[in-house]
């Protein structure tokens, strides 16, 4: 008996990632991250700025940063729709620098409302662990 699933990442250029293998993905939620297997319940949840892991059949692992988005699990299909994710692998530096030093004005701007200053902060953390590495 397989532990897979299907996994659907799209943004709104294309079809990002399609996996019929998944055995396990772990999401940025606004809950916290949330890790999903097999026959997992069916949810839908919000995603913060964060970090996408992957782990497929033959125990390779893809990492991926997400802006934003949407999550629906189920039956055992993983549906993410984002509007901005990069493979961290293939991940260029200087766009990192570039959308960190965007998000840190934003962060400075007196007018943002608690929510939108939440998910700034959560961006500029999760950018500055991946300028270091």
């Amino acid at each position: 008996m397989s532990n897979s699933f299907k996994l659907d990442i799209v943004n709104p250029e294309k079809s990002f990632l399609s996996k019929e293998d998944a055995i396990e993905v772990v999401v940025p939620a606004f809950e916290g991250d949330m890790g999903f297997l097999k026959d997992h319940i069916s949810i839908i949840s919000f995603l913060k700025p964060g970090l996408l892991k992957v782990i497929d059949a033959t125990a390779t692992e893809e990492t991926y940063y997400v802006e934003d988005g949407i999550i629906e699990f189920k039956n055992n299909c993983l549906s993410v729709l984002t509007s901005n994710i990069f493979d961290i692998k293939k991940m260029d530096k200087n766009k990192v620098k570039d959308i960190l030093t965007e998000a840190e004005k934003d962060s400075q701007n007196n007018d943002i409302s608690d929510q939108a200053k939440y998910l700034v902060d959560q961006k500029i953390e999760v950018l500055k662990s991946l300028t270091l590495n």
